[in-house]
């Protein structure tokens, strides 16, 4: 039995006209899929309800997941990260407007193991010519150089807590901003993550969209771009390299949860007193 040709957007890119987009955090949120397809490469199990627009992810040992449910609204809360747990849960929420290369800092960074260490944020958007402010309560706030992208480190009043958030916006002419995109980080979040979503924030590598992939066409430069197939062959090495980097990240916890083995003692000669 045939079936007929059903035109969709999730079509695969070789019969699309692509764009390089500049700069990347105005250029729309682009394919989901770069997001959702790496994380189904790493085993993380589609949990969605197929009658439903929406997207559910967990990852193998259900400690993530991640959610994309598109609203009525690009500048509402599209995505959803969440580590369940009592302790060290935590949370993320990104519009419908942010980029997925920048989203992807920090889904990327899940299926890696934990370094020892994690690079300071601040420093890593400075040196891409960010500015950065602290005001008298604590807060901080580091700016792209076009002033309409901002990552904030805000102190809560009572000092008892804080929280992150990162937002693309425009001003309106009236002293207001109207919002492109905007995250919300929890506190929570481990330090690692907050590193890899910043250093995504700082890429200046232009995005591939079409013309209608753009909210704001006057905020972008867009030149001719690669061919669908050079981008089709693109993404498949990065699921190549995300499923030798999941199972790299699982060979690593087996070896650390594997108990020591018993001690060893040196061999005594034969024949010894």
């Amino acid at each position: 039995m045939t079936h007929p040709y059903i035109s969709t957007r999730a079509d695969g890119p070789e019969h699309t006209l692509w764009f390089e987009t500049r700069p990347r955090h105005l250029a729309g949120g682009g394919d989901p899929r770069h997001i959702t397809q790496a994380l189904r490469a790493a085993d993380w199990k589609n949990r969605s309800d197929l009658d439903y627009p929406h997207v559910v992810l967990a990852s193998p040992d259900h400690r993530h997941t991640v959610v994309l449910e598109p609203e009525t609204s690009a500048y509402g809360a599209w995505w959803r990260i969440q580590a369940h747990g009592y302790r060290d849960g935590w949370y993320a929420t990104f519009g419908g407007n942010t980029p997925v290369e920048i989203l992807a800092g920090l889904t990327d960074a899940l299926l890696k193991p934990v370094p020892e260490t994690a690079p300071e944020i601040w420093p890593t958007l400075a040196w891409a010519g960010w500015s950065y402010e602290r005001d008298e309560h604590g807060n901080e706030t580091a700016t792209h150089p076009d002033n309409l992208l901002s990552l904030r480190h805000d102190v809560l009043p009572d000092g008892k807590g804080h929280f992150w958030k990162a937002e693309a916006t425009l001003p309106t002419g009236l002293g207001g901003h109207e919002r492109i995109w905007h995250t919300y980080l929890d506190q929570r979040m481990p330090p690692h993550l907050f590193a890899a979503f910043a250093q995504a924030l700082a890429l200046d590598e232009p995005v591939q969209r079409r013309h209608s992939d753009v909210p704001h066409y006057h905020l972008v430069t867009q030149e001719r771009g690669p061919r669908g197939e050079q981008l089709a062959a693109a993404h498949e090495a990065r699921l190549k390299t995300v499923r030798a980097t999941a199972r790299k990240t699982r060979r690593s916890t087996l070896a650390a949860q594997k108990p020591p083995g018993p001690p060893t003692t040196a061999a005594v000669p034969s024949g010894s007193p």
